[in-house]
């Protein structure tokens, strides 16, 4: 009779088992959130969208530029988890959602497909040559997925990526004006930063796995130091570039940008993580002077 009692209490109730399928599908989308790089995606998008409203774009217009490059950034962010599955799992990545088995890679693939696919038509709806950049961008993101990320020209991808941003904005304005050089040059200065950075943490397990990119071909010693450079170079485009622009507060920005960089660089030697957190204040103080300068571009 006690066996026949605990055989009764071991059977789950039928509300238990009708939540397993939800829990199941829930924890999967979690995973599938995790796997599209949230915070760089987000990141991308509010810049993007943080510039059409500076610029001077519409509200449908802004919604428009926000909805597209949320969609290209998704469509990267879920690709590069797909593609890289295998070696991330190799690499002992359990962060990763796809290489600790969280998600499927078949779901995070088609999840992708899904993301490009309406990316396509919504940088359209911006006007076509807006759409042709914003795609030509999303474009070579992929194609930096797909292996270039192994070659030298790995900071290639994220140049052309990061400059076509400002130039779909300024492009998607009423009468497509065309961007200033120095707005697109700022931005694939900060690409190539934001590829330094990316790379940086992971050098000795890509080079285990056979990824050698300009960066890991360079070490990690050198990209550390490297790094700033780009970064302070997109600053002083971003403040001298215009004429008649640089006043007082500009010229000691810039002064004071260069001293913060150097001395990080001098503290590197006996604290590595310096150069790389003062890289990232230089990446945030970027990304606000583009916003800036997006006032002016309307």
């Amino acid at each position: 009779m006690a066996s026949d009692d605990l055989r009764i209490h071991d059977v789950p109730s039928p509300d238990v088992a009708r939540s397993r399928p939800v829990r199941g599908a829930l924890r999967r989308a979690a995973a599938l959130s995790a796997a599209c790089h949230p915070v760089p995606a987000a990141a991308v998008t509010v810049m993007a969208t943080g510039l059409a409203v500076s610029a001077g774009q519409s509200g449908a217009g802004c919604a428009l530029v926000a909805g597209a490059v949320a969609a290209g950034q998704l469509s990267v962010g879920w690709s590069n988890d797909a593609i890289d599955a295998a070696r991330d799992a190799a690499a002992g990545r359990s962060a990763k959602p796809v290489a600790s088995g969280a998600v499927p890679v078949r779901l995070v693939r088609n999840a992708a497909l899904i993301a490009l696919a309406l990316c396509v038509p919504l940088s359209l709806a911006c006007g076509p040559v807006a759409g042709a950049v914003h795609l030509a961008g999303v474009g070579a993101a992929w194609a930096y997925n797909l292996g270039l990320k192994a070659t030298p020209w790995s900071p290639l991808p994220y140049a052309v990526g990061f400059a076509s941003l400002p130039a779909f904005v300024v492009l998607s304005l009423p009468g497509s004006p065309w961007p200033p050089w120095w707005l697109m040059a700022a931005g694939a200065l900060l690409g190539v930063g934001a590829h330094l950075a990316d790379v940086l943490p992971d050098i000795g397990d890509d080079l285990e796995a056979g990824v050698r990119g300009w960066p890991q071909r360079l070490g990690p010693v050198r990209v550390r130091l490297l790094l700033p450079v780009p970064l302070v170079a997109a600053s002083a485009l971003l403040i001298l570039a215009v004429p008649g622009a640089v006043g007082r507060t500009g010229t000691v920005l810039l002064l004071g940008v260069g001293a913060a960089v150097a001395g990080a660089a001098l503290l590197g030697r006996t604290r590595p993580r310096v150069p790389f957190r003062a890289a990232l204040g230089v990446a945030g103080l970027d990304v606000i002077l583009l916003l800036w300068r997006g006032s002016g571009l309307s």
